[in-house]
């Protein structure tokens, strides 16, 4: 009961969950590429050099392997698998609700428009016979009608 007293008091929503909507996640996207980007350059402009002036060829080219090819697959793995950099929402839609004063009360103006029904007894049947109200809307019936009639007149 102190939850739904705290959200009628803050206008339909929670002020806790509107700091949630504005915390960024710490590994998104851009550090991911941004740590891909760092280990390439730490492997193949530090490491293959150190290796290569310490006389270590094999070590060099492995540094160079590993420092090219790790460094792309964070990358594309970053791009692919984390989440965006931008704000994450609110799994609730009404995090973010603007505050409703009218929920404290009825203001006056906010009624319902009065009543336009009219009374069952305001009805009456309709005069004279329904079907022949029905045929004089109708009208003649196909087009074709006619010429049907005029094509069995011409058989006898």
């Amino acid at each position: 009961m102190g939850l739904i007293s705290e959200i009628l008091s803050h206008g339909g929503f929670l002020p806790q969950l509107a700091e949630l909507n504005t915390k960024k996640p710490r590994l998104n996207k851009k550090t991911g590429v941004t740590m891909g980007a760092f280990w390439l350059m730490f492997f193949l402009l530090i490491m293959a050099p150190l290796f290569g002036i310490a006389n270590v060829e094999e070590m060099a080219a492995a540094s160079a392997v590993i420092g090219i090819f790790g460094g792309l697959m964070l990358m594309i793995a970053s791009v692919v698998f984390l989440p965006s950099s931008k704000a994450v929402q609110a799994a609730l839609p009404f995090a973010q609700a603007p505050p409703q004063p009218h929920l404290h009360g009825n203001i006056e103006g906010h009624a319902l428009p009065p009543s336009n029904e009219v009374p069952a007894s305001g009805y009456a049947p309709p005069a004279g016979s329904w079907r022949a109200r029905t045929e004089e809307l109708t009208g003649p019936g196909s087009v074709t009608e006619g010429t049907t009639k005029l094509l069995e007149q011409d058989k006898n």
